[in-house]
């Protein structure tokens, strides 16, 4: 199996407005990448090479034309199948929706048909993109989890066979898989994208992209946003419709947070390098001994795994709970284990979540008068061997708890495995983020 090497669509659009490149070219790549790589990855539940071909034609003629209906028409999609679409099953990872089919496209899905892209397949999640794992595989080492539960989003991405994933996020769903696949993970603030026709309906849950550039994460959400708007009583994704240029952050909150202890060394040591790099480039990077409120936001965070854990299993239950009493046999064992355990929590409990919940927010909240963003590690090293767990969240599970905007850039390297270096910023600021993003990629990248 070839090398991991991904496929930006925005970097190509040069060319094909010069007529060097088209969209069905494009998807052509990707489709010899999927039938050389995709025996082994296995990234996708279901996907339709003629249908896409048909599409990506259509495309290529509005750019001939001159008149693309977006940035991204034309470009190959996989879409995580626990979001609806009218033209493939919607199965959740479970065997409970085996061929399952809606017969409608979800809010998100219904904006990229009318962006003009290209709905290659449905994505492998985890059973209700919570665990066990699906049977995709880590296409840098096939012995390795691709991460979860947007597993066939980020191997689809990473390996070359779509430019972007759809994907989903209540503890680290985008971020840990992007980070062990070697693509762009971005997950937005709470709310920015609309989850109608999406089985994720928990408080904590955000659509996002994993994608083989800043770029491409950036036009897809935002021409998403555009045209469905953020979910129900959220304003939406804010920022301008071309990707927000780079902009260089003066103070950057350096986060150790509970993961700390787990990290491997190498993993560590690779975020140093970077982070004296960024440092001689003249970013203050500001430790937790020099700032009150980075102290109490790393010790508010120590708690955000165990409050997003019981939220997400008091809010989830009852779905669960009408999955046993039709069929139980349908269910996995950590499905039926999980729903005994949420089964104890009480509303009083989840009451008291959601408060504390609201005050590591606030606490958090307070550092945007301090730094212009934060920045860590996606995960505690590489990909660990093994497909029978996703791997660990610890690292990203802060962003999901804070509703804020976190990105996973594959940046570091372990044992020539990638390492995604996080950063997370603050609430709706998402393109601020973004600006970030694309300095800090081009300082650590640049020669010399």
């Amino acid at each position: 199996m070839p090398k991991p090497s991904m496929r930006s669509y925005v970097a190509a659009q040069q060319d094909f407005r010069a007529g060097k490149d088209s969209p069905s070219a494009f998807l052509e790549r990707c489709l010899a990448t999927l039938t050389e790589t995709e025996p082994q990855v296995l990234a996708f539940v279901h996907y339709d090479a003629a249908a896409a071909r048909e599409a990506a034609a259509r495309s290529t003629a509005r750019w001939k034309e001159g008149k693309p209906l977006s940035p991204i028409d034309g470009m190959p999609v996989g879409v995580k199948d626990i979001i609806e679409t009218r033209d493939f099953p919607t199965e959740n990872g479970s065997a409970f929706f085996k061929g399952w089919r809606t017969n409608r496209d979800a809010a998100s899905v219904t904006a990229l048909r009318e962006a003009g892209a290209v709905i290659l397949g449905k994505t492998v999640t985890t059973e209700f993109a919570t665990a066990p794992p699906g049977p995709t595989r880590n296409p840098w080492d096939t012995r390795r989890t691709p991460g979860g539960s947007s597993s066939g989003s980020a191997a689809a991405t990473g390996s070359g066979m779509i430019a972007a994933g759809l994907g989903t996020q209540v503890l680290g769903s985008i971020l840990r898989p992007a980070s062990f696949c070697g693509c762009v993970g971005f997950k937005p603030s709470l709310g920015a994208i609309n989850r109608s026709g999406s089985h994720d309906g928990l408080s904590q849950s955000v659509h996002g992209a994993l994608a083989a550039s800043i770029e491409d994460a950036w036009v897809i959400l935002r021409e998403i946003a555009d045209r469905a708007g953020g979910d129900p009583d959220y304003p939406g994704l804010f920022g301008p419709a071309a990707p927000p240029p780079a902009q260089k952050p003066l103070r950057l909150a350096v986060l150790e947070g509970p993961g700390w202890s787990k990290a491997a060394p190498e993993a560590l040591a690779t975020f140093d390098a970077a982070l004296s790099k960024l440092g001689a480039a003249g970013v203050t990077l500001v430790r937790r001994k020099e700032s009150a409120a980075l102290e109490a936001t790393e010790v508010a965070l120590n708690r955000a795994m165990p409050v997003s854990q019981l939220i997400n299993a008091f809010e989830s239950r009852w779905a669960i709970k009408s999955y046993r009493a039709s069929d139980a046999s349908k269910l996995t064992q950590f499905a039926r284990d999980r729903l005994v355990d949420a089964e104890r929590i009480t509303l009083d409990q989840y009451r008291a979540r959601r408060a504390e919940r609201t005050a590591i927010r606030t606490i958090y909240a307070s550092l945007a008068g301090e730094v212009d963003g934060v920045i860590t590690i996606s995960a505690t090293g590489p990909a660990p061997i093994g497909l029978e767990s996703t791997g660990d969240s610890i690292f990203v599970v802060a962003g999901s708890c804070l509703g804020v905007p976190a990105i996973s850039l594959p940046l570091l390297t372990v044992e020539d495995l990638p390492l995604g270096l996080q950063l997370l910023g603050f609430l709706d600021r998402d393109a601020e983020l973004i600006g970030t993003a694309r300095w800090v990629r081009d300082t650590l990248t640049a020669k010399g």
